[in-house]
């Protein structure tokens, strides 16, 4: 799997005017099925894989807005445009609640696709643990509200899923590709796409923390009483009182 892009978006309080959204999904069917038909069902993933097209697509169908809004709005669109009988293509999953609904859409539209349920299995393995990584091994503040799995005929698929820091109010949208696929856990980036960079990040998929990797595997193969102990000794070497500031220190002879 390789992850191609993440994008900060601020937020905006508010929805999508029902007229718009209406727009929203005509065009882009129209745009989404010249796609199809000129390059085919893995283009169509590849592109939405990209955050530059896809911020550019929602741009285009009327959603001209630099705003977190546009990852769920366009994601709403493309589920209500796009159908399996017509388009070979499919959306799972979306926005809050519907978010929690992907494993179930998963199997249903995994089922009229004619998809093996050893594939099915995969494709619902897939969406966990790519929500997992972006959500655990990588930790700058932002928590996972938004996730959408697209998925085509032969099994391929797409996620674009996006997850919001109440501290500074933005979004961050992270884009998945299944080609290619190698380690979920190491360099998945290709490409960043936005303008909020994070002081402080806990990244374990980018391969400086390849050490940390295999040392947080030690630890959990160990006993957790152990583990305690060395926690409780990292601590006590640590630890600084305040009168380690104000008595001398003791005479070397």
């Amino acid at each position: 799997m390789k992850k191609t892009g993440v994008a900060y978006l601020p937020l905006h309080d508010g929805k999508c005017p029902p007229w718009l959204f209406r727009k929203m999904v005509r065009l882009s069917k129209a745009i989404c099925e010249i796609i199809l038909q000129d390059f085919g069902e893995r283009e169509f993933l590849r592109r939405l894989s990209n955050p530059f097209f896809f911020q550019s697509l929602g741009c285009v169908v009327g959603f001209d807005y630099h705003s977190s809004g546009l990852t769920t709005t366009l994601t709403g669109a493309l589920k209500e445009a796009l159908n399996i009988e017509e388009h070979g293509v499919v959306v799972c999953g979306g926005k809050g609640r519907a978010s929690k609904l992907t494993i179930n859409e998963i199997e249903e539209f995994g089922s009229k696709l004619s998809l093996s349920s050893q594939k099915i299995e995969r494709l619902k393995y897939c969406s966990r643990i790519v929500a997992k990584v972006d959500t655990s091994a990588i930790q700058a503040g932002y928590n996972l509200y938004h996730h959408a799995f697209f998925i085509s005929e032969d099994g391929c698929w797409t996620v674009v899923q996006q997850g919001l820091n109440p501290a500074n109010r933005f979004a961050r949208r992270y884009h998945w590709l299944s080609e290619k696929v190698q380690t979920f856990v190491l360099e998945p980036h290709s490409g960043l796409f936005g303008e909020k960079i994070e002081d402080a990040v806990l990244n374990l998929t980018s391969s400086k923390s390849v050490d940390a990797q295999k040392t947080i595997v030690d630890i959990s193969r160990e006993k957790p009483v152990k583990v305690k102990n060395l926690v409780g000794e990292l601590y006590d070497k640590l630890h600084v009182t305040l009168m380690d500031w104000i008595l001398p220190e003791p005479k070397k002879s």
